[in-house]
């Protein structure tokens, strides 16, 4: 697998090629957005690891130029652990969000498991006129394409996996996120509320359990 890592300083990068060799992952570099770009355009790469603070070009404006480019995972860094950040990084298309100072081994955990979830079976589930399509990762209402995040994507897929259970926020966060999260429900609860609010009236369907957490409810009329 082809990974690029993207950050302007260079005992990142080195710290972080050195465990992804140790996984004989491929390794390409670059100091900027703009050096993302043109690497991006040149070699098929199958996953960025993204500094969000960096010159001549950020994280955020140099992964929605990417994402013009391929379809690729992408793993922001940050400095910064503010929700806003995080919330922005998913609204773009990023697939997990790491806060320097990070474990390298955890990176590579992550990035495991966000390759997992890439490769899973791809399936249909259609909840009425509600069609989860998995092989183009696409959702249709009434034949109609609803864009989600990625994030808001995963939540959806594993809820309607999941019908009629209740799930806790800790196994949303374990199964969709894919690692052991540290932070509050807040961003469970965020991520929710935006994917009630595109699904429309389907939105309806996840419930709120009280102390608990989410079940999506759904009964096939007969």
């Amino acid at each position: 697998m082809k990974v690029l890592v993207v950050d302007d300083e260079e005992l990142i990068r080195q710290v972080l090629k050195e465990y992804l060799l140790l996984e004989n992952y491929q390794v390409y570099e670059a100091s900027n957005g703009l050096e993302a770009i043109d690497i991006v355009s040149k070699v098929d790469i199958d996953f960025i690891i993204m500094d969000i603070m960096m010159p001549k070009m950020d994280g955020y404006q140099a992964i929605k130029e990417i994402k013009k480019i391929k379809k690729v995972p992408v793993l922001l860094l940050s400095a910064r652990s503010e929700e806003i950040d995080k919330l922005l990084g998913f609204e773009i298309g990023v697939d997990d969000y790491v806060t320097k100072p990070f474990s390298p081994k955890e990176v590579v955990a992550r990035i495991k498991a966000i390759c997992k979830r890439y490769n899973t079976k791809n399936d249909i589930y259609i909840i009425d006129k509600l069609v989860i399509d998995d092989v183009a990762h696409e959702v249709k209402i009434d034949n109609k394409p609803i864009i989600l995040t990625p994030k808001e994507y995963d939540l959806l897929k594993y809820f309607v996996t999941n019908q009629n259970i209740a799930l806790t926020r800790e196994q949303l966060i374990n199964n969709v996120w894919g690692y052991d999260f540290y932070g509050d429900d807040r961003t469970i609860d965020t991520h929710i509320k935006t994917l009630r609010q595109h699904l429309g009236i389907y939105g309806d369907y996840i419930k709120t359990i009280r102390k608990v957490g989410y079940k999506f409810e759904y009964q096939k009329e007969n």
